[in-house]
Parts: structure tokens; C-alpha cells; sequence
């Protein structure tokens, strides 16, 4: 029963290393073929089933001071940009940037035009607002590409910090001086981190958290005088 159940925790964590490895990509790359796809479909008129909500939107946004055609070609442009931008990994500061701005557009009806996205049967939401409120996905999913884009942020691996035993190695355990040359190891190799975890059977969570410390202890030594 130990057996089949520790193959069942490594199965799991060959998942979870794959997802880990590829699941913000996949995202990222999913999401900029959405942008991209409902941006197409703005620049012919009649086509897209957003079009009179954005050119309403946008009226009242510029006050009536951007004619609405000019309104939807550029939400157009723009929404097949920051697609264009995500499907391909390339200006993602740029595409961040325009994302945050494209979702104060796309979520403000939910503020500007709520008696329309809402007039369904006991106030439920109509098509036009059932089509706005899965934006809210969108938008929670662009945080979490904008948190992997900024400041190297990166998916990594937290549990468990040490695999389960495995009967034909023994047991691992690790003290200070392990760790540190573990470490070592990762700046040195030219091998990934996702490999060189995997032979020691630790977590990339452990592996960054005792880089971090170890980078923090140098960094004091050579602070003193």
C-alpha cells in the first residue's frame, strides 16, 4: 500500500512539475488568442456582438467626444495588440500596461450602464451582461500574468519541500552544509533548476528559498567592514 501510494505523490508531483513549468504560458498564450480574436471581429461593423455596448461605453467615457466608429476601431487596435503581444511573449511591459487600461473599458458598463447589463427576469443578467461579467476572469487572469511578467516573478513548486522517501534510496535528509552545496550546484550547472530538484528529491520552492538565504548571508558578510 506504501508503494502505491508513493507512486500516486510522484505522479502527482510529475503533474504539478508540468504545470508548474507550463500552465502561465498556456495562460498567457490563451488569453492573448481571446484578445486578439474579439479584437478582429470589432474592426467589421456588425459583426462583433460587442460593438454597440463599446460604442456606448465609449460615448460616455469621452463624453460624446469620440465618434463611434473611431471608438470600436480603436478598441479594436488595441485589444488585437495586447493579443498579438501575449500569444507571441514579446513587449509585455507594454501589453501590461494596455491590459490595465483596456480593463478599466471593458469592466466600467458594469458601473455606467448597469440597469442595461442587468435587465433580465428578477434583475438577472441580460446576454450583453453575461458577456461583461466573464471579463472579471479576464482580468483575474491578467494579474496573474502581470505578477509572472514584473520583477521576475515565477511559478515554483512549495510542497512538499522533501518528496516522500523512496524505499530503494533511503531516507533524505539535509543539513546546513547540504543545502549550501545544493545550491552551489544550481549556480554552477548548466542543468535546470526543475532537474536538479527532481535528482534530490526537493521542492523548487526549497531549492529558491535556501538560494534566497544563502544570497542574504553573503550579501551581509561583504556589507561588513
Amino acid at each position: 500500500m506504501h508503494l502505491i501510494a508513493n507512486r500516486f505523490v510522484r505522479l502527482e508531483n510529475a503533474i504539478h512539475r508540468q504545470l508548474v513549468g507550463h500552465s502561465l504560458t498556456a495562460l498567457r498564450v490563451v488569453v492573448g488568442a481571446v484578445f486578439l480574436g474579439f479584437g478582429v471581429l470589432k474592426f467589421f461593423p456588425g459583426v462583433s456582438p460587442a460593438e454597440d455596448l463599446v460604442q456606448e461605453t465609449t460615448g460616455m467615457l469621452s463624453f460624446g467626444l469620440v465618434p463611434d466608429r473611431v471608438a470600436i476601431v480603436g478598441v479594436a487596435t488595441l485589444e488585437s495588440f495586447i493579443g498579438i503581444c501575449l500569444i507571441l511573449g514579446k513587449w509585455m511591459r507594454v501589453a501590461i500596461w494596455l491590459l490595465a487600461v483596456q480593463f478599466v473599458g471593458i469592466l466600467s458598463p458594469l458601473v455606467l450602464l448597469t440597469g442595461r447589463l442587468f435587465d433580465g427576469p428578477f434583475a438577472a443578467p441580460t446576454l450583453e451582461g453575461q458577456y461583461v461579467l466573464k471579463d472579471v476572469i479576464l482580468a483575474a487572469a491578467g494579474m496573474v500574468i502581470a505578477a509572472a511578467t514584473f520583477r521576475g516573478g515565477r511559478l515554483v513548486r512549495d510542497e512538499p519541500t522533501v518528496l516522500p522517501p523512496d524505499p530503494t534510496k533511503g531516507e533524505l535528509t539535509l543539513d546546513a552544509a547540504g543545502k549550501l552545496r545544493i545550491v552551489l550546484e544550481g549556480v554552477r550547472d548548466d542543468r535546470s533548476v526543475i532537474a536538479l530538484c527532481k535528482e534530490h528529491r526537493i521542492s523548487e520552492a526549497a531549492y529558491y528559498g535556501w538560494r534566497d538565504q544563502v544570497l542574504v548571508g553573503a550579501m551581509r558578510k561583504l556589507s561588513e567592514p
